[in-house]
């Protein structure tokens, strides 16, 4: 297990998906991760319960999840730039920023004229 709470439960996320499971369930998850899970949530990628330190997560519609590596910190004018390496087509997913104001979408950010650091995408 890395340093990376975040990453590895990610990265738990999706090999659950390509194992055709719809359910995972998780312990011990850090905030940025609920944060992160509650974005993707209210998207209608996933479902998520939580119970004391455990959280059940059920996939819906996800295609793929996943953590940016090393975190960039970007400002306004080259989030564009990242939205064209990290996801397929355009209007089609988003990228998580955690920005001064909290975790957000890219276009939540564009539209605030916030930068911050790369956190995930999802599609």
């Amino acid at each position: 297990m890395s340093q990376d709470k975040v990453s590895d439960a990610l990265n738990q996320i999706m090999n659950i998906k390509k194992a055709k499971k719809n359910s995972i369930i998780l312990t011990r998850p850090p905030k940025l991760l609920k944060n992160v899970l509650e974005i993707v949530k209210d998207s209608g990628y996933i479902e998520y319960t939580l119970n004391g330190d455990e959280i059940k997560i059920d996939l819906k519609k996800l295609n793929e999840l996943k953590t940016i590596k090393p975190r960039y910190t970007v400002t306004v004018d080259k989030i564009d730039h990242y939205v064209r390496r990290y996801l397929p087509a355009k209007d089609f997913g988003f990228l998580i920023i955690s920005t001064n104001q909290g975790l957000m979408k890219h276009y939540e950010a564009q539209e605030k004229n916030l930068g911050g650091c790369l956190i995930a995408y999802v599609y």
